[in-house]
């Protein structure tokens, strides 16, 4: 074996991440698919879904605060396996969600608390057990990412692998109906609950850390870990004890309250989308389950061109002579602007349905594409110790973020519902999506104005 050619296998790695984010979204997202016919069959209100969907990112947000800090402390081949373990479990206990209503309603009933709804109870306990199993992918996947790749490649790394956020939305429509409708909505959940087992299979052959994985050349081991640009490198010993860094500490510094703020106002405009659209084309333009497919289809392809090409477009900056963060920035704050076309899918939408599915699709791209970089923003300041703790924070505000957007939708749904014009709920929401991106972009530049690595955790 030629040990000065520098191998490929970290792009493997990227792989597996990438299947597991597909996973991942293939199981939040079959409730969304399944809403119309769940809303008909149990007599859901707006606000009854919003609830459902709210409880699944408060305890995904609370989640997140500790996954990240879980992860660290069991690294990320073992933090990885116990999260999608939990969130499989997590996503085939829905089709159990009614006698788990029922059981729950009896014991509420015996402390005097009657009046609630046992097929919300039952939802909102399920994807309750989902969402502490899901937190855990984006802090093990960026924890991975910066194993296995220097700082110059991994908003690419980051880009792939959260495409198959977008695959997984796409995969979802395709497949959820179609099972749903010869075998019933419980198999649904089932059938896409135990994909992530078969994961866990490759995950466990393929993944080590890059110091004790023998797939790896010296030369591709050197060129991970000898990067000029890192602030703190790969441990060369993989048994080294990893410092404790505390939340108090985290918090003191700006780069945290950056990447917590943008990730509060940009987060729940992805949740929207993920959770809502489906009901948005059947309400506004009356399509059914299996009618919903293609335009949903189209719109989370165009995603994937998002996540990957957003996640080189910094290369591009870094390329002329900008640091990683500088050139992250500079094209976080062009990616900004895309959303607002969200702006004209109302407006617009009487003409044909495919014209909001086309804006908002690309509003969604635009998200993907902020996503791979604000993730990597975390990598380009925290040494690797803090990496999994930082993300954690983020992601509990992006959760938070997700909340607000869950419960001010369904609220301003059912409001306009009653006054007999839904559509100006949709219009509100979409604007809010629209302008998130280029707040949260200034108020991090405020924050963080020129790339300030921290290196005295």
């Amino acid at each position: 074996m030629n040990e000065t050619k520098i191998t490929k296998y970290r792009w493997t790695i990227c792989a597996l991440l990438f299947f597991a984010t597909t996973v991942n979204y293939l199981d939040r997202q079959v409730l969304s698919l399944l809403h119309t016919q769940l809303e008909a069959e149990f007599n859901w209100t707006n606000s009854d879904y919003a609830n459902i969907t709210a409880a699944f990112q408060f305890v995904y947000a609370l989640s997140m605060l500790f996954a990240g800090r879980i992860v660290d402390k069991m690294g990320t081949k073992w933090g990885y396996a116990v999260a999608i373990i939990i969130w499989s479990l997590g996503a085939i206990l829905h089709a159990k969600a009614i006698p788990l209503g029922h059981g729950m309603v009896s014991l509420l009933g015996i402390v005097g608390i009657t009046g609630v709804s046992f097929s919300v109870l039952g939802f909102i306990l399920s994807r309750a057990v989902l969402a502490i199993g899901e937190a855990g992918n984006f802090p093990a996947a960026i924890k991975a990412t910066a194993e296995y790749f220097p700082k110059k490649e991994r908003s690419l790394a980051t880009g792939i692998f959260n495409s198959g956020a977008n695959v997984g939305a796409v995969l979802a429509p395709l497949t959820v109906p179609w099972i749903a409708f010869h075998y019933g909505w419980e198999s649904s959940f089932v059938i896409i609950g135990a994909v992530g087992f078969l994961w866990l299979i490759l995950w466990f052959i393929f993944y080590e850390i890059p110091a004790k994985q023998k797939r790896l050349s010296a030369a591709e081991l050197a060129y991970i870990t000898n990067d000029p640009d890192e602030v703190n490198n790969v441990p060369s010993n993989p048994h080294a004890k990893t410092e404790k860094v505390s939340w108090a500490k985290l918090f003191k510094y700006r780069q945290t309250w950056a990447f917590t703020f943008g990730k509060f106002m940009t987060d729940g405009v992805w949740w929207f989308f993920l959770f809502w659209l489906p009901s948005y084309l059947h309400v506004q333009y009356g399509l059914d389950n299996t009618e919903i497919m293609l335009p949903l289809a189209v719109l989370y392809s165009m995603t994937m061109i998002g996540s990957v090409g957003g996640g080189w477009f910094p290369m591009y900056f870094m390329n002329k002579g900008y640091t990683a963060y500088d050139g992250r920035m500079k094209a976080m704050l062009i990616i900004a602007l895309f959303p607002l076309v969200v702006l004209l899918a109302q407006p617009l939408g009487h003409l044909t349905v495919w014209i909001p599915v086309v804006l908002i699709g690309i509003g969604a791209s635009a998200h993907q594409a902020w996503s791979a970089n604000i993730f990597t923003t975390v990598s380009d300041m925290f040494p690797q110790k803090a990496i999994g703790s930082v993300i954690g924070i983020g992601g509990m505000a992006g959760g938070l973020g997700g909340v607000v957007i869950s419960k001010l939708g369904g609220a301003l749904f059912d409001h306009y519902k009653a006054l007999g014009h839904i559509q100006t709920g949709y219009t509100i929401m979409f604007a809010i999506c629209a302008v998130a991106y280029l707040l949260a972009w200034m108020v991090m530049k405020t924050l963080v104005p020129n790339y300030k690595p921290i290196t005295n955790l």
